[in-house]
């Protein structure tokens, strides 16, 4: 079966917005693949604003969360696997729900984000 954690991302994402109150995300910067602004990362995590007026094209699936933000002013696209995301809660009262670290899968996730996506070259295997 598939990992839950995605689908409740999506649930806690829509029951948020649905009480008109503000998502935030909290995710653990130093896995492979989070594209984020370095200057906001603060002890290896950071926290994200993801609330539909504050973003652009916010695209949540099984394996990635995307989208647009600006961060002082600059334009940046920000890209971040589901397993690195530890919480997903509502800025005005903490409701949400909060994963437990070192729960994630092994394998990185299939659909590389623009900035890690790196052409592989067909490799030769000996079979004997």
């Amino acid at each position: 079966m598939t990992s839950q954690k995605p689908y409740l991302i999506r649930a806690i994402y829509d029951w948020i917005v649905d009480n008109n109150l503000t998502p935030h995300l909290l995710v653990n910067a130093t896995v492979d693949g989070v594209q984020v602004p370095h200057e906001f990362i603060n002890d290896g995590k950071i926290v994200l604003n993801i609330d539909p007026g504050a973003v652009r094209n916010y695209h949540a699936d099984n394996e990635w969360i995307s989208f647009s933000a600006r961060f002082s002013g600059k334009p940046m696209e920000l890209f971040i696997p589901i397993h690195s995301v530890q919480s997903i809660y509502s800025k005005e009262n903490n409701q949400g729900m909060f994963f437990p670290e070192g729960e994630h899968s092994s394998e990185p996730p299939t659909s590389p984000s623009p900035a890690t996506n790196k052409v592989k070259r067909p490799g030769l295997k000996i079979v004997k």
